[in-house]
This record gives structure tokens, C-alpha cells and sequence, in this order.
């Protein structure tokens, strides 16, 4: 229990100097003719901010802080980068304690050590300011770690750690290609015909969500120091079911990236660009009526922006690239125009090819195809003419 508050503690103080750093630049760029600061100038202040408050902020790693200060500096970096892409994104914004849930430590042995023996089930890591900590380590380390982070969920607590390790040997060549086109009715489709059946996980538990959510409603807001157990129960509840729809999401697509990298040499996806698929319909202003809107399907469109979202397509696609690349196992992206409207037989395409959302038949020589396997086919092609093209 003294460890869970000191924790706490820490993750309050990285927070507080996190919002200090972001006032500053604010304060800056607003008062002091659009003067910009960046990290090497805020970490240089840390020796003064630590020896000034050494009960907040002398008491944990200097390198830690450092890292917040970095996570800051990258939000900014993020958000200019944006701007002069064209985009119009948010400011960087303060952290609430509750939603600051990470401390980084760069570098194991410089304010952190993580402490395993090999065949010893009780494994600790020492953290500056806490002391050590035991961890319920669900599988072995394999390989030298680098940075660990202290990571809050709920009332849970977790060390996530990256470790260098030798490049692992490739797996056993199996001869197989595949095209896959991934969607909403069907979680994904290959070429061979096959079929992953999508979960929906967020759509399952989405009654006991929104319930939990009007349940936390019903409390007023009230200052932190005022809330009640019963609030903090409601927070928790949601929290909770939010954390489990994000762990079924994860477990669905390493399972499936898996079975993928195992059974093929070669894999061929699309090319998406999620975030624009996924953005609101634009408003239709109305010419004859000033103020008022023509319809514009943004109700359907909501639908199908939750449905992408909830198949988590991103972060599916970020896990197959890593699982093939350890397995060395090829992966290729490429472009998705007309991937369903092609026919794989003659090569004709036109948007009367599909006639509904899963069937394909082809105005020209009338071949007959699931739609999603059509598309899948055509990504392995497109994939494959990439891969004879590259250089060697």
C-alpha cells in the first residue's frame, strides 16, 4: 500500500512537471514576441527546479524527468509538423493527474534497475524515491533491457521494458504467398479464400459500457478533493471495461499476425491511410436556406468510422510488420484503388463489378467472386510486381 501512494506520488510530480514546462512555452511564445523554447533549454533548468523543491521533484530520476520533458518536446514537434503539413491540430494540452499514467526511464541502471534471476519466479525493479518494487513477471526477459517505464491502470501497475537482443533466426520457408484485404464485415479476407470473422469487440461490450458510462453521469462535477467512493467506483468501472475491449482487441490481432507470418513467406495488405477514412462527413450548407444543411449520411458514416475503429485495423497492421520482420517474413503495402473492382480474370474494372458489399461479378466476362477475396487476390498481384521490381 506505501508503494502504490508513492507511486502515485511520482506520477504526480512527473505531471506537475510536465503542465509546468508546457505553461512555459505558452507563456513564451504569448508574451515574449513568439519566443520559442525547446528541450535542451527546459532539461538545463531541471539542477534548479530539483535543488528548489527537492520534496517533489529532488527525490526522483533526473533522467526520468528528462524523458518527460522529451514526451512534451515530441508533442510539439508533432503538432508543428502538422501545421505545416496543412492540418489543424490541437494544441499540446495540460495533463489531468488521472490521465498522466507513464513514467520512462531511458536507460536501466541510471534511476531504475530492473532485478531478474533467470530460474527465480520474484523479480523486483528498483525504482529511485520507491525503492524496490515486486513484479508478478508473466514470461522470462530475453535479451539485454534497455529503458523501463512504469505504467498506471486503473488500480492495476505495470513495468513495461524493451530489450536488445540477438537477431532471431528465420523461420522455416513455406513455399506460400498471400493477399489480404482487410474490412468490417469480414476482419479480413486472403487470397486463398479464407476468412478471419471479426469480433467486434467494442460493439459486444457495448451495452455494459454505456451503461457503466450513464451510471458515471449521474455524479455531479465536483472537485477532486470532493468526490465520493461511489464516483471513483463509476470512473473505475468505465476505465475498466475500456482497458478490456483494448486487451481483447490486442490478443485478436497478435493471434491473427501470428498465424499469418507463420503460414506465409510473402504477405501483400493495402496501403490505408486510416485517418482519412475515418474522419466526420463535411456539411452540405444549404443555398436556398441560409443556416440550414442538405443531408450528408454522416449517421451511416458514424457507423462505419466506429466499425474501422473498433477493428483496429492500425494497430493489427503495426504488429504484422514487426512479427514478419522477426520471422523473416516479407510484408509489402500497396495501393488500394480499384482492388475490388478489378476482375482478377479479364482485368476490367468498373465500380458495376460489385453489386453488393460482398459480391463481385464482373460486367464483362462474368466471373463470380466473393468481393473481399477479389480484392484480397488483386493486393497479392499488385504486391508481388512490387516485389520482382525491387532492387535486389
Amino acid at each position: 500500500m506505501g508503494q502504490t501512494i508513492t507511486l502515485g506520488e511520482m506520477l504526480r510530480d512527473h505531471c506537475s512537471l510536465y503542465n509546468g514546462a508546457l505553461q512555459e512555452r505558452r507563456d513564451a511564445y504569448r508574451h515574449a514576441s513568439r519566443t520559442s523554447i525547446r528541450y535542451g533549454m527546459q532539461s538545463a533548468q531541471l539542477k534548479e527546479i530539483r535543488a528548489f523543491d527537492p520534496e517533489r521533484h529532488g527525490r526522483w530520476s533526473f533522467s526520468s524527468q528528462q524523458a518527460t520533458l522529451h514526451r512534451l518536446d515530441k508533442a510539439f514537434q508533432a503538432f508543428f509538423r502538422r501545421v505545416k503539413s496543412g492540418e489543424t491540430p490541437g494544441y499540446p494540452r495540460f495533463r489531468g493527474v488521472n490521465r498522466f499514467d507513464t513514467v520512462d526511464f531511458p536507460k536501466d541502471g541510471d534511476g531504475c534497475r530492473w532485478d531478474a534471476t533467470p530460474h527465480d519466479p520474484v523479480t523486483r525493479v528498483r525504482l529511485q524515491g520507491v525503492g524496490h518494487v515486486r513484479v508478478h513477471r508473466h514470461r522470462p526477459v530475453v535479451g539485454r533491457v534497455k529503458t523501463v517505464s512504469v505504467k498506471r491502470e486503473g488500480r492495476k501497475w505495470f513495468v513495461v521494458l524493451t530489450a536488445e537482443q540477438e537477431q532471431p533466426e528465420p523461420r522455416p520457408r513455406t513455399g506460400s504467398v498471400v493477399g489480404i484485404d482487410l474490412g468490417v464485415a469480414n476482419y479480413l479476407a486472403d487470397s486463398n479464400g479464407g476468412f478471419v470473422a471479426n469480433p467486434r469487440h467494442g460493439l459486444r461490450n457495448a451495452a455494459r459500457l454505456e451503461a457503466a458510462q450513464q451510471a458515471l453521469a449521474k455524479f455531479p462535477r465536483v472537485r477532486r478533493d470532493k468526490r465520493t467512493a461511489n464516483h471513483r467506483r463509476a470512473v473505475e468501472k468505465v476505465a475498466g471495461l475500456h482497458g478490456k475491449v483494448r486487451r481483447q482487441r490486442l490478443d485478436h490481432a497478435h493471434k491473427t499476425a501470428l498465424g499469418l507470418v507463420r503460414e506465409h513467406d510473402f504477405i501483400a495488405h493495402e496501403n490505408l491511410t486510416i485517418r482519412n477514412m475515418v474522419r466526420t462527413a463535411t456539411p452540405k450548407p444549404d443555398p436556398d436556406r441560409p443556416g440550414a444543411f442538405l443531408p450528408n449520411g454522416a449517421a451511416a458514416k458514424t457507423g462505419l468510422n466506429r466499425s474501422i475503429s473498433d477493428a483496429g485495423w492500425g494497430v493489427f497492421l503495426t504488429i504484422l510488420h514487426a512479427k514478419a520482420e522477426s520471422a523473416g517474413r516479407e510484408v509489402i503495402a500497396v495501393d488500394p484503388r480499384n482492388t475490388s473492382r478489378q476482375c482478377p480474370e479479364c482485368g476490367h474494372t468498373s465500380g458495376d463489378n460489385r453489386t453488393t458489399q460482398a459480391k463481385f461479378h464482373c460486367v464483362s466476362c462474368g466471373h463470380t467472386a466473393h468481393a473481399d477475396t477479389v480484392g484480397a487476390t488483386n493486393v497479392l498481384r499488385a504486391g508481388l510486381v512490387r516485389l520482382e521490381a525491387a532492387p535486389a
